[in-house]
């Protein structure tokens, strides 16, 4: 059986970016913004930037849910993906990262756009739901894991047959094989509701970074 280093897994990641994500300023820009407020460097990498904008764009979406925007990088890609008059509105916890966020979206030139509400996800997400707000044609799920599972759930209420619902993290290094803790249980959970749920047609894209992780791509078939 062949071992894969991280250092391999690295370079096979650059040059897959070298091939499909060109340079680009505005996005470099984001990142140097972020880092310099001292943000956590977890935002998506530019592979999976690029992926979402394309599945986000193979599915003509129109109006689209981001539930976690941190600096606001994989925000911008999903929002490149919207035709003129789209929308998106994205859930962030942490003001500070939000703050950070719109000024990135705004050097973008997507702040007609994009909407980022802040506070609690899972409140936002059931006021939502209750305020009859959606529904939405993409739903990208990349927050706190332990929420994963209610996340799921909520997505569907604000969804329509034929939505996407995409989600981050979901094999986490493979933690998720033999949980060590709540985050990893929880994804865990999410990701054999997706296996399950008759409302869903899904699967996991294995993606590699340093490390092998997940996105989870589900269509919804019925409400």
């Amino acid at each position: 059986m062949t071992h894969y280093s991280g250092e391999l897994l690295l370079q096979i990641d650059s040059y897959i970016e070298g091939l499909f994500v060109p340079s680009d300023p505005t996005l470099e820009s984001v990142l140097q913004r972020s880092r310099r407020a001292r943000l956590p460097e977890i935002h998506v990498s530019p592979n999976e930037g690029r992926l979402l904008r394309l599945l986000a764009e193979t599915a003509g979406a129109r109006r689209i849910l981001e539930v976690g925007t941190l600096g606001g990088y994989s925000t911008i890609y999903l929002a490149r993906a919207l035709p003129e008059h789209g929308s998106l509105i994205s859930l962030e916890l942490d003001e500070r990262h939000a703050e950070v966020a719109r000024e990135n979206i705004a050097e973008a030139g997507l702040g007609d756009k994009i909407e980022v509400r802040t506070g609690d996800a899972r409140k936002l997400l059931t006021n939502m739901v209750e305020g009859g707000v959606g529904p939405f044609d993409l739903t990208f799920i990349d927050a706190d894991k332990g929420s994963y599972p209610e996340y799921l759930e909520r997505a569907l209420q604000l969804s329509h047959v034929g939505s996407l619902i995409l989600a981050d993290n979901t094999i986490r290094g493979g933690s998720v094989l033999d949980p060590g803790d709540e985050a990893a249980w929880a994804t865990r959970e999410f990701n054999e509701n997706l296996a399950k749920d008759p409302r869903l047609s899904a699967h996991i894209l294995p993606l590699i970074r340093e490390h092998v992780d997940g996105l989870a791509v589900a269509r919804v078939l019925k409400l």
